[in-house]
C-alpha cells in the first residue's frame, strides 16, 4: 500500500516531465512557502529547475498560488482555477476515516515514520526528510547553501551515497546563488 500511495503521488516510480503535470496530478501543491513548493516539485519530476517552476507560473502562467482550502496558499494549474476556486469557498465537509499520511499527516505516520516522530513539528507540519525505500531515514535543512543531513542511525554506504548525490540535486535544483529559488515569483 506504501509503494501504491508513494507513486501515485510521484514520489516513486516515474517521475512527471514538468511542473505542470505535477499539479494535475496532485491536484495543489501546498504553496505557503514558495521554497518548499518548488522543492515539492523537484521530487516529483527529474532533470528540472526551480527556474523550471518559475518560468511555468510567470511567463507561462501554467501554474497559479491561489488561496484555496483551509485558506492556505495552494499552487494549481491554471487551467483548474475556475473550477477549484468556488470549491475552495464552500465550507469544509466534515471528514470520516483515515486522512492520508503523506498528504495531510494527521494518520498514522509509522508506515513511513517508524518511531521517527520528530520529523513532525508541533503544529503539525513535516520537517523536510529523506526517504529511503519508502521509510523515512533522516531529516535535512539547508545551511549557509549546503544541505545538511541528519540521519537518525548510521547509513549503509549505498544510502549516503545516493543521499549525497540527492543533496548535490537539491542545490542544483534551488541554484542557490539565484534569488529567485526561495523568493516567490513577481
Amino acid at each position: 500500500m506504501i509503494a501504491a500511495r508513494l507513486t501515485a503521488q510521484l514520489l516513486a516510480g516515474r517521475p512527471a516531465g514538468d511542473p505542470v503535470a505535477v499539479a494535475g496530478r496532485l491536484l495543489a501543491v501546498q504553496g505557503q512557502d514558495p521554497r518548499g513548493a518548488r522543492l515539492a516539485i523537484r521530487a516529483r519530476t527529474a532533470g528540472l529547475s526551480a527556474a523550471d517552476v518559475d518560468r511555468a507560473l510567470t511567463e507561462e502562467r501554467s501554474l497559479v498560488i491561489t488561496w484555496m482550502n483551509r485558506g492556505t496558499l495552494h499552487l494549481i494549474r491554471s487551467e483548474d482555477y475556475a473550477w477549484l476556486q468556488p470549491a475552495a469557498k464552500l465550507p469544509a465537509p466534515r471528514l470520516l476515516g483515515a486522512y492520508d499520511p503523506l498528504l495531510l499527516g494527521w494518520s498514522s505516520r509509522e508506515a513511513i515514520l517508524g518511531s521517527h516522530k520528530t520529523i513532525v513539528t508541533v503544529n503539525g507540519l513535516f520537517r523536510p526528510f529523506a526517504l529511503v525505500r519508502a521509510r523515512a531515514v533522516a531529516t535535512w535543512k539547508l545551511s549557509a547553501g549546503e544541505v545538511v543531513l541528519e540521519p537518525f542511525a548510521p547509513l549503509s554506504r549505498d544510502d549516503a551515497t545516493a543521499l549525497r548525490a540527492d543533496a548535490s540535486d537539491v542545490l542544483r535544483y534551488l541554484d542557490a546563488s539565484s534569488p529567485s529559488a526561495g523568493a516567490p515569483p513577481r
